[in-house]
Formats: C-alpha cells, sequence, structure tokens
C-alpha cells in the first residue's frame, strides 16, 4: 500500500500554491512566443499599406475638404485646367443610389434571411441558400455587366441610375442575407419556446420577439453593406456614367457619384483636376468609415449581446 501510494505521488502532476499545474515546457513556450512575434508582425505589416494611403489621401485632399464651396458647389462649368467647384453633386448621387440601393435590399435580405433561419427546409431551403453563395462571390463588374445586358440590350432603356442601383443590390443582398442570418442565430431558443409556450403563433413570434432581439446586429450589418457598395466603381461606370452637374432624377439622365468621379478626373495631369481626385477620394472614405463607426455603435447595443 505504501508502495502505490509512493508512486502515484511520484508520477502525479505537480500543483502551484495557486492551484495551476506546472509550469509550460520550453518548447511550448517558445512556440508561444513565436506565434504572437508572427501575429504582430503580420499586423503590423497589413497596417502599413493601410496608414499609407490614409495618409496620402488626407494629405493631399484635405484641402479640398476645407473649403466651403467643396460641400456647396458642383462641377457645372468647371474645366480641367480651372480650379473651384465642389463635389455637393457627386455626394448627393452616392447617397441617393444608396439610399435606393438599401431600400431595395433590405427587406429582401432580411425576409431571406427570416425564411432560411425560421422555416428552410428541404430542397427550396438548399436552393436558396446555394444562390445567395453565388451572389457573394460574383464580382461587381459581372453584376453591372448583367443589369445593361438586361436594362440596355434587352428592354432598349437608357443607362439611368436606377440601373446603377439594381446592380448594387445584387452586391448588397447578400451580405444583408448573411449578416441577418448569423444574427438570428445567435437569438437563444428559449425566447421562441417560451413565446410558443404561452400560445404565439411562430410568425408573430418571429416579428415580436425574434427579430427585435437580433435588431441591433441586423441594423449593424446592414450599414456594413452599405459602406460595402457605395465604393463600388464598375457598375457605375458601365451603367451611370459621370456627369459635372447635379442630377438627383434616377430615372432620367446620368447621375453623378464620387467613385465616377474620381474616375472621370483621375487620368487628368492638371493639377486642379489632381486635387478634385483626392478630395473625392477622402470624401468617400469619410462617408463609409463613419458608416463603419455607426454600424458599431449600434451593435454595443445589441439585445442578442447582453
Amino acid at each position: 500500500m505504501s508502495t502505490l501510494t509512493t508512486v502515484d505521488d511520484a508520477t502525479a502532476p505537480q500543483t502551484r500554491v495557486d492551484g495551476s499545474f506546472g509550469g509550460k515546457s520550453s518548447g511550448r513556450a517558445f512556440k508561444d512566443q513565436l506565434a504572437r512575434v508572427v501575429m504582430w508582425t503580420a499586423f503590423f505589416v497589413a497596417l502599413i499599406p493601410l496608414v499609407w494611403i490614409l495618409a496620402a489621401t488626407f494629405v493631399k485632399g484635405g484641402r479640398m475638404l476645407l473649403d466651403i464651396d467643396w460641400w456647396t458647389v458642383s462641377q457645372s462649368g468647371i474645366t480641367a485646367r480651372r480650379e473651384g467647384g465642389g463635389a455637393v453633386h457627386a455626394i448627393q448621387g452616392t447617397l441617393i443610389q444608396a439610399g435606393v440601393t438599401a431600400l431595395i435590399s433590405v427587406p429582401i435580405g432580411v425576409l431571406t434571411a427570416v425564411y432560411l433561419v425560421e422555416y428552410g427546409r428541404g430542397r427550396l431551403a438548399k436552393a436558396v441558400s446555394f444562390m445567395v453563395d453565388i451572389l457573394t462571390g460574383i464580382p461587381s463588374i459581372v453584376a453591372g455587366l448583367f443589369i445593361y445586358a438586361l436594362w440596355v440590350t434587352t428592354f432598349n432603356f437608357q443607362r439611368v441610375g436606377f440601373a446603377v442601383c439594381l446592380a448594387l443590390t445584387m452586391l448588397m443582398i447578400p451580405t444583408v442575407v448573411r449578416s441577418t442570418e448569423e444574427m438570428l442565430k445567435l437569438v437563444p431558443n428559449e425566447l421562441r419556446e417560451a413565446s410558443y409556450a404561452l400560445g404565439v403563433p411562430k410568425w408573430k413570434t418571429i416579428m415580436k420577439v425574434v427579430v427585435p432581439t437580433a435588431f441591433s446586429g441586423i441594423v449593424t450589418g446592414i450599414l456594413l453593406g452599405l459602406a460595402r457598395v457605395m465604393g463600388e466603381t464598375a457598375p457605375l461606370i458601365i451603367l451611370g456614367p459621370y456627369t459635372p452637374v447635379i442630377a438627383t432624377n434616377l430615372f432620367d439622365g446620368l447621375m453623378p457619384t464620387l467613385p465616377t468621379m474620381i474616375y472621370q478626373n483621375y487620368p487628368e495631369s492638371l493639377q486642379p483636376s489632381v486635387d478634385r481626385t483626392w478630395g473625392a477620394a477622402l470624401t468617400l472614405i469619410l462617408i463609409i468609415f463613419i458608416l463603419n463607426l455607426l454600424g458599431r455603435f449600434i451593435g454595443r447595443f445589441s439585445k442578442v449581446r447582453s
């Protein structure tokens, strides 16, 4: 009996005073430190181009944003050699197209996610999920060409701002679907079961319990998806070329945006055009940055997290 006790004591793992097991081996400690160094090195390497781009954009485009005319005047009558003018026409066009895109994409995306999470069973749900995955991987230029073939070539309509919204909708819907789907899955099943136990129908449980619980997370995903499509350029070049005047009608004539303003002024080597290019780029970055901050702020108050 004493021999067994001695052997067990010798082979048992030694514990410290604080209750933890013996320290790491030197090999594991080395690997841990190596992984830590590699991770931080990769982080700083990835940070270098980001900081470089942001710094260059602020330095070269910040002067334009400090001019009040940039926010109140369009480029109507401004030539490539002439300084002045602003970007109010492009800002308005970007916000209008983004708003209409969200108006179309959000109901379709949210309802599709609700179907996949709450009702989706069988082949139809698998087909819908598969199509969402396909849309997620479609390049923006392919979406623009598809709408061009359908809108211009097939129906003989003119290139207008609404056609751009249709192309951007194809890019935004899968983002909204996947983000909403993940947030709905985070809602505890106990909430659904408690509602069912009280005799509440399933559709009302979804509307009154599930969706409100995940609402903040859903809004965050919508804002992030909107920020993504606002920076797209290919569909805008194909379906809505740039115009230097204010145009707010989605169904009549061209509509200027910040990406097409950048595309229009970039080839010009004259300094006024270069300044307008950097100013438009910085304006677009600030708008997207504000949307991302708003999404993060709303996400902090998500009921799912609490």
